[in-house]
């Protein structure tokens, strides 16, 4: 099973897509924000086959839910009733700094979705 990895922003959103094992996520895309995204999105799933998605939850250095968390929150309703599959959510604490540190693009919300993604399979992983 493929799994999407979403670094969801007011602006972009970035998405990580992982192997058909859910070892290793990589950095796939970066979209603007706007009406356009809810097909992109579609577009990605079926593609891919994605059985399950992620995304980052957006918290401040006190580990609270920042304002940006409420959008997120009202992100994954939707993506739960668009596409009728799993969505978890991860903390994403700071992975856009460290996105920056191996990616030297301006736009790093993919590689930042990556990592989120990325933290999500190896705890599963480790699970199983």
């Amino acid at each position: 099973m493929k799994f999407l990895g979403i670094d969801y922003g007011a602006k972009r959103v970035g998405l990580a897509v992982s192997d058909e094992g859910g070892r290793l996520a990589f950095p796939a895309a970066v979209f603007k924000n706007n009406g356009e995204l809810p097909a992109k999105l579609a577009q990605i799933i079926e593609r891919e086959k994605i059985g399950e998605i992620v995304v980052g939850e957006s918290s401040d250095f006190a580990g609270l839910p920042n304002l940006l968390q409420k959008e997120i929150d009202f992100f994954i309703e939707r993506l739960e009733r668009k596409f009728k599959i799993p969505v978890r959510r991860e903390k994403e604490f700071l992975t856009s700094v460290e996105a920056r540190r191996y990616d030297s693009r301006r736009e790093v919300d993919h590689s930042a979705a990556a990592l989120i993604l990325q933290r999500y399979l190896d705890k599963r992983n480790i699970k199983q």
